[in-house]
């Protein structure tokens, strides 16, 4: 690929982002209600509206794209499920911050949902945003097959319980002060982070009817890509500051977490990370789909963000 050809690529893939997200943000902002009972809506929007990478719902319509054009239906199902999962990935936030768990002031540049509106409206605004997004996958009225329904409650569902975040959560907790090896750690991102970020390639491809070996390389890459994500979570955790991550820098020396950088040194982290995005790269060529070129680009920005 020549210099001009990167240039092109890059572009087209800035525009695309640029109208996924609009239509991400416009959808979230339509349905997280702003008029919740007894000012819930308030808590719910702050969580979630004007911050954020939105890569989770990238992904889903990534992937949702990755087969050629979507389908009306497939269209409107990918949007609600990219939407559905940013608010699982969003409620979590507002929970780990709390006292109770990480303990953090600041998350996406701004104080954090229990420091702005007191620790219960916190814990109500997480619980709303988890239920609101299986309401989200579950509409009525529109040509959604009752089976695509199902099976997209099936996969966010899994991913955010006891198998998926909720239960990496639970190993992080009680990993603080313990030296893990590299198997455990990696099967704790892999639950914490990873099924999320994996079930996002997931529920794209099943809103375009992928199957088979397609299915299986799409689900290669978003495995992939989820240990990427964390080891460079970690890396920057280390060398970004508070201001440029949005969040505190810092935060898991201080709490004693261990870490891919605390256990491998900060190099062997990031020509880890580098090895994770080969494998991804390697699963999209091997799908066989025509249109990978934006999950492609999607794992490039993971690894070589800088917050």
């Amino acid at each position: 690929m020549t210099v001009m050809d990167a240039i092109a690529v890059q572009a087209g893939f800035d525009a695309w982002c640029r109208d996924e997200l609009a239509r991400v943000e416009r959808a979230l902002a339509e349905w997280i209600a702003a008029d919740a009972p007894a000012g819930l809506g308030d808590p719910m929007r702050y969580a979630v509206l004007d911050g954020g990478k939105r890569l989770r719902p990238l992904l889903v319509l990534a992937a949702a794209q990755s087969a050629g054009e979507p389908s009306a239906p497939s269209r409107e199902a990918s949007l609600r499920a990219g939407c559905a999962v940013e608010l699982i990935h969003a409620y979590s936030l507002v929970h780990d911050d709390m006292p109770c768990m990480d303990n953090d002031v600041l998350r996406r540049g701004k104080p954090t949902v229990h420091v702005q509106f007191g620790e219960a409206r916190a814990l109500l605004a997480g619980d709303a945003l988890q239920a609101l997004a299986f309401e989200l996958l579950t509409p009525e009225h529109l040509q959604i097959p009752d089976a695509l329904q199902a099976r997209l409650c099936r996969q966010l569902a899994l991913a955010a319980g006891y198998n998926g975040m909720a239960g990496g959560q639970a190993i992080d907790l009680a990993s603080v002060g313990k030296q893990l090896t590299q198997a455990q750690l990696q099967q704790m991102h892999r639950l914490k982070t990873g099924a999320l970020l994996q079930a996002s390639v997931e529920m794209g491809a099943a809103c375009a009817g992928i199957h088979g070996a397609a299915f299986d390389a799409l689900r290669r890459y978003g495995a992939s890509l989820g240990l990427a994500f964390q080891v460079i979570d970690d890396v920057l955790d280390v060398v970004a500051d508070s201001a440029t991550l949005g969040k505190t820098a810092g935060k898991d020396a201080a709490s004693d977490k261990p870490t891919y950088v605390s256990l491998m040194g900060l190099d062997a982290a990031r020509a880890y990370a580098n090895e994770l995005l080969a494998e991804a790269q390697a699963a999209l060529a091997e799908s066989g789909l025509p249109s990978v070129q934006h999950l492609s680009a999607l794992a490039d920005m993971v690894v070589r963000r800088s917050h």
